[in-house]
């Protein structure tokens, strides 16, 4: 995919700064018109701080464009599934309005959402016109799973943090960490997550993986710290 384009440069050109619970700014959304389309430029945090906010942003893009969106989440550096959720949802809405939605730009830490859900080629600007009913069909599906996992995700994540003390973009990693490397789906993971809290065991090779993950994300914290 090409470059990151820069952003737009602030309120006047379409840039939307939304602040997270501590009332710093974590997510820039900035928008220009190209042609009949809005390119719309992500930068930051894509969780559930910033959720309502990221929403009412891709919509105003959407109304204001001809044919739809095309996304730079280049500058993405971190994703959630309410992030997910939210680009998922602005996708239906542009087939409503025979609009589309693409992703041209997209960071290893937003791809990772999209891969593991399989959701990024119903955001392919290649794909061909025939393929838009079987992706309608998958979109379907994959929307209602994600709806469906979202409140468990964030649950097994929330347990993370508190376990081990981990913030929010460490838990996801070895949520995301543990799921890959047991081959097991995220939500799976998560549900076996929540339900050792009521004492049923975690699978072995589940605690064994979530056990190496949390190790390195804290020696990794460490070194940063060290460094700094």
């Amino acid at each position: 995919m090409p470059k990151s384009a820069r952003c737009c440069g602030g309120p006047a050109n379409g840039c939307t700064s939304l602040a997270g619970h501590g009332g710093t700014a974590r997510l820039t959304v900035c928008a220009r018109a190209d042609g009949d389309r809005t390119v719309v430029t992500v930068r930051g945090d894509l969780d559930l701080s910033a959720d309502q906010g990221f929403q009412r942003a891709l919509r105003s893009a959407l109304t204001d464009s001809g044919k739809g969106i095309d996304l730079d989440l280049g500058g993405v550096e971190f994703c959630d599934c309410s992030g997910l959720n939210a680009l998922l949802g602005i996708r239906q809405q542009a087939l409503d309005q025979s609009k589309t939605v693409t992703i041209h730009t997209i960071s290893p830490a937003a791809a990772r959402v999209f891969t593991l859900t399989g959701t990024l080629p119903l955001f392919d600007p290649e794909a061909d016109a025939d393929q838009e009913e079987d992706a309608a069909r998958v979109e379907v599906v994959q929307l209602r799973r994600a709806m469906q996992t979202r409140g468990l995700i964030d649950l097994a994540r929330g347990i993370l943090m508190a376990t081990f003390t981990l913030t929010a973009e460490e838990a996801w990693h070895v949520l995301v960490t543990t799921s890959q490397n047991t081959n097991t789906k995220l939500h799976r993971t998560a549900q076996q997550l929540v339900n050792s809290i009521h004492a049923q065991a975690l699978p072995e090779a589940t605690r064994t993986q979530l056990s190496t993950a949390v190790t390195q994300v804290i020696a990794t914290r460490g070194r940063t710290e060290e460094a700094e």
